[in-house]
């Protein structure tokens, strides 16, 4: 056995189940190494691709997501995948081949890179280390919530090892670290428990931090009164409750956004209420307090600061704080109740179709959609002036069925992440929405969801430009010819690649959709939606403030 061989099994023997990755000299026997250790390995086209599937499946799977590449540019390739990971505190294994060598035409400073981005670097230095390495590797993934670069220099890596070494045991799933302190800073759960008790209008927000705690929140905001909301990353984690206000930021419906406004206590859970979720700080009333909930103590402070701190596990504070709350009406009332009813969805919104001249209305196409796909979907976001759509007006069944790579903004990672996110949920139907610029970005892994055979619509919102860009300059009278295209015909693109396509213009288009779904549903499907776009969205528009 050489040190790459002995990586890849030991890898696999701390629970590893799959990996993505492009395949070079350098990543070959460690890539290999894992399969025979049972790994299952998805080739993608794109290293970019490769570290923003790994991505998607380690959040939606609740395991490490491992992605395998090549020195240097295999690397390089990654990066952005591995960014927008790394900011999103992923738990993320990236295997790399490393030249050491200067003169080598692969040299770079990995390490440094890896730093650059909020990644952790690692390196096999010697035979002796392989297997204590890796394995601290994923101890570091797992418990630190990190994304990882473990170096293996290319000599190091064909030198022998010792096949005797023991090889760590299995550790499966991504723990929740239920082990955290309960509290820290002054108050604590005590100070929380006695603002709930006094809040006349509470409203809870969780985040990434508290997707595994649904039933620990719903009970404890029972309790106290609270309304429901989520940040982008947590949507559906309340879908059912009939307090859910759905998204708050930017995505939040009109109803959301008034009643998060006039709250007297904001209460975050595993979020850092950022400037997404509170509209740059515009949701939170000047006389509400604000309460973070979260493991790490960083978050406090972060973006909207808080007035009491409590680190913890969200679950296990929540479910102490419930057994010391006396039940109270807080924000619940029935009028409040029948708003929800009547104005808590984006599709309870009135608005003016604009469809016409060859061009649906972007809204009008989503809301066909979601009453066609079947409500048991995985929906994958990419970023652009399009992405409000498909988050606002289509609907997911649990916080399972929303994936949101956006920590670092990046059009062109939407497809990978649905890829990633169907491996992890092949229960569910997996949903693609993409701007043209992010589709023709990403479009190589076309054909790595034809050979995978991932049941999945693939849908293009087209308006034949960058259209973020259009819409925040040309107001201003700056010329558009760089960031405007001439049509493009996705959908013949995609059956070439071996997927169904159909183009859709108007809503009678869809019924080639309902065909799609009422069928053997044997390729993949690709609508590919000409929509309307003569002016921005709103939330677009919010977005710039930060820029």
């Amino acid at each position: 056995m050489i040190v790459a061989e002995a990586v890849g099994r030991a890898l696999a023997a701390c629970g590893v189940e799959t990996a993505f990755g492009v395949v070079g000299s350098g990543n070959f026997h460690v890539t290999n190494a894992l399969v025979a250790g049972g790994v299952r390995y998805v080739a993608a086209r794109h290293e970019g691709g490769a570290a923003t599937m790994a991505d998607a499946y380690a959040r939606m799977s609740g395991r490490v997501g491992v992605v395998s590449v090549h020195q240097g540019p295999g690397l390089t390739n990654a990066l952005t995948g591995l960014t927008e990971a790394a900011k999103s505190r992923t738990p993320l294994i990236v295997l790399a081949g490393e030249a050491t060598e200067v003169q080598s035409n692969f040299h770079i400073d990995q390490a440094a890179l890896a730093t650059a981005v909020g990644a952790v670097p690692m390196r096999v230095a010697s035979p002796g280390e392989a297997v204590s390495r890796a394995a601290e590797a994923y101890r570091v993934a797992v418990e630190e919530r990190r994304t990882v670069l473990l170096n293996l220099p290319l000599d190091v890596q064909a030198a022998p090892f010792d096949a005797s070494s023991r090889l760590p045991g299995a550790t499966g799933t991504v723990p929740s670290p239920e082990g955290a302190p309960a509290s820290a800073g002054e108050g604590g759960p005590a100070e929380l428990a006695r603002l709930l008790g006094e809040a006349r209008r509470p409203v809870f927000i969780a985040g990434r931090g508290a997707r595994h705690a649904r039933r620990e929140l719903e009970e404890l905001a029972g309790r106290a009164g609270a309304l429901l909301a989520t940040s982008a990353v947590a949507k559906g984690l309340f879908r059912g409750s009939p307090w859910d206000l759905d998204v708050s930021g930017g995505f939040a419906t009109p109803l959301a956004a008034e009643l998060i406004r006039d709250a007297d206590l904001v209460v975050a859970w595993g979020c850092a209420l950022n400037m997404w979720t509170t509209r740059h700080g515009t949701l939170i009333g000047p006389g509400a307090t604000v309460v973070k909930v979260d493991l790490d103590p960083a978050a406090f402070n972060a973006h909207v600061p808080a007035d009491l701190g409590v680190q913890g596990d969200v679950a296990a504070v929540a479910e102490a704080l419930a057994a010391r709350l006396t039940p109270r009406r807080g924000y619940r009332s029935d009028e409040i109740a029948r708003r929800v009813r009547a104005e808590g969805r984006w599709r309870d919104v009135p608005y003016e179709d604009e469809s016409g001249g060859g061009r649906i209305d972007p809204r009008t196409l989503t809301i066909g959609l979601d009453d066609l796909l079947p409500r048991e979907r995985i929906v994958a976001i990419d970023s652009g002036n399009f992405m409000g759509y498909p988050s606002m007006w289509m609907d997911v069944p649990d916080e399972g069925g929303f994936c949101f790579t956006q920590a670092f903004q990046s059009i062109g990672l939407g497809l990978a992440t649905a890829i990633g996110a169907a491996l992890a949920r092949p229960d569910r139907l997996p949903v693609a929405a993409l701007g043209d610029g992010g589709a023709l970005m990403g479009i190589a892994e076309l054909e790595t969801v034809v050979r995978v055979g991932l049941p999945m619509v693939i849908v293009v919102y087209d308006d034949e430009a960058y259209g973020a860009e259009v819409h925040h300059f040309g107001p201003h009278g700056h010329p558009l010819g760089t960031v405007t295209f001439p049509p493009a015909d996705l959908a013949a693109i995609a059956r070439g690649h071996g997927l169904a396509a159909v183009t859709v213009t108007e809503p009678s288009d869809l019924a080639g959709v309902a065909a799609w779904l009422n069928g053997p549903r044997d390729r993949p499907l690709m609508v590919h939606a000409k929509v309307t776009g003569e002016h921005g969205s709103w939330w677009l528009e919010e977005a710039f403030k930060g820029h």
